[in-house]
């Protein structure tokens, strides 16, 4: 893995803005340099200063230390939404494509490609908008968007899987149906998974920012990117800098998981492994 990122400069640069967004996730509430719901409105939409490094917002409150806990919240969502989604993912379309049969046929034909027919985005907002905002029923709205992406690419390893001669040999040995998919065939599938994981970690993050930008995500005051690029809608021009922290973020967020993916992708693959 050294020499990998040795070699990759891309892979390893995503690779270490994903340690400082851990640490900062984790270490948030104590590398916060001001109370994240503290108003001060006689320093509200100042700019960049020693005392506030990333300026104001329109209430006063410190938006360094709002983007350090809402690295939190991100964190906390996409890796909670992955996490959900590939299991519940990976087992259901796993077993339906072990299974065979009229199981795989409505896993596929019904479920996966019904909901796959929907545009994520507005079935989470309709979902979110029926449940109401909150964290616990954001995670659940992008989970149940979510895990079909890992269904239908579970299906298609274990169809693969399933026809090598080691699961021919166990099954031959009398291990019976569900020690061999969990035994053999989920561990020879996990490689996918992961690229498709940390791909995924990017998407669920987006999509967090995306509905709390619309005002279905995070109840305030706790912080977060969406709601955040949502106040500064009104001083675009005032006070830009509400804009660029936020944005920033976010940018840097989704370009992390997005390079540590293409990285594991590479990594994993036989091919290149010279």
């Amino acid at each position: 893995m050294t020499d990998f990122f040795r070699r990759n400069k891309l892979a390893a640069l995503g690779f270490g803005m994903i340690v400082v967004l851990l640490v900062a996730a984790l270490l948030g509430p104590w590398l916060a340099p001001y109370d994240v719901a503290a108003q001060r409105l006689e320093d509200r939409l100042t700019g960049p200063t020693w005392h506030h490094p990333f300026g104001t917002d329109d209430l006063g409150r410190d938006i360094l230390s709002r983007i350090l806990l809402g690295a939190r919240v991100s964190m906390r969502v996409g890796a909670t939404v992955v996490l959900l989604s590939g299991i519940f993912g990976v087992l259901v379309g796993g077993l339906a494509a072990y299974v065979g049969g009229r199981l795989d046929a409505f896993v596929t034909a019904v479920v996966i490609n019904s909901l796959m027919a929907f545009p994520g985005t507005l079935l989470a907002i309709a979902l979110v908008a029926f449940l109401g905002p909150g964290l616990d029923k954001l995670i659940f709205a992008l989970t149940i968007i979510g895990w079909v992406g890992y269904a239908r690419l579970a299906r298609g390893q274990v169809l693969k899987v399933k026809t090598f001669e080691f699961v021919e040999a166990a099954r031959a040995l009398g291990a019976s149906r569900l020690r061999v998919f969990f035994h053999h065939v989920i561990p020879s599938i996990i490689q996918p998974v992961l690229v498709q994981a940390s791909i995924g970690m990017a998407g669920a993050i987006l999509a967090e920012a995306s509905l709390s930008f619309l005002g279905l995500g995070i109840t305030p005051p706790a912080p977060s990117w969406g709601a955040m690029l949502n106040d500064a809608r009104n001083h675009l021009f005032d006070a830009p800098h509400m804009v660029i922290f936020p944005s920033m973020a976010l940018v840097i967020t989704v370009l992390s998981f997005n390079l540590l993916g293409d990285a594991l992708r590479d990594w994993l693959d036989p091919k290149t492994k010279t």
